[in-house]
């Protein structure tokens, strides 16, 4: 039996096979590709009105239809006037067409997310997430830094996740535009 060769990753993107160098500048993780269609949800705990309400994504998820969107900041403009509001009002009909939940997720605390909800009237249609640590914008590989805004945020996303699985997954371009995201673009 011959022995398999060792590849290892160098920290500048190259891969040796003993000395010789075989490639460079690619990326061997699926983690820096980001969620697909087709992977699961991890199993990340957000918030839900105050820090003692732990809600687990997957777990919420599990064994119905559900959309998820993310917003870079609670009462942010495009998300306050745009984003959000497009989700409430098209709340019945998305679970008319099948739906369970619809989830808000953003890199804030409950109490802010709370408010947020509180303001654009989503009881009984979204439920009002928060990620403050963006450990779950993290484990999905959707995050963006934007100082003014704090630093790291989630990117603007939109999934239809179908038993804990990713059916539909519509991420903006430059990760804050109000495109692909909306409501009105997502297929049931």
């Amino acid at each position: 039996m011959l022995p398999v060769p060792v590849l290892r990753v160098l920290s500048f993107g190259s891969v040796r096979l003993g000395e010789k160098v075989i490639a460079r500048g690619i990326h061997l993780s699926r983690a820096t590709m980001g969620i697909q269609v087709g992977d699961k949800i991890p199993s990340v705990e957000l918030y839900e009105d105050n820090p003692t309400n732990k809600i687990n994504i997957a777990q919420l998820c599990e064994g119905k239809k559900v959309i998820v969107f993310a917003v870079p900041g609670a009462f942010t403009p495009g998300c306050s006037k745009t984003h959000l509001p497009g989700y409430v009002e098209r709340a019945d009909e998305l679970k008319k067409g099948g739906v369970s939940e619809v989830i808000c997720v953003s890199v804030n605390d409950p109490f802010v997310m709370d408010a947020w909800g509180k303001e654009h009237k989503v009881s009984g249609k979204i439920r009002m997430l928060a990620d403050p640590s963006a450990a779950f914008a993290k484990a999905i590989d959707l995050t963006t830094n934007l100082p003014p805004l704090g630093g790291v945020r989630s990117k603007r996303y939109s999934m239809v996740v179908e038993d804990g699985v990713v059916r539909q997954l519509n991420v903006e371009p430059d990760g804050t535009g109000l495109t692909c995201s909306l409501a009105d673009k997502l297929k049931l």
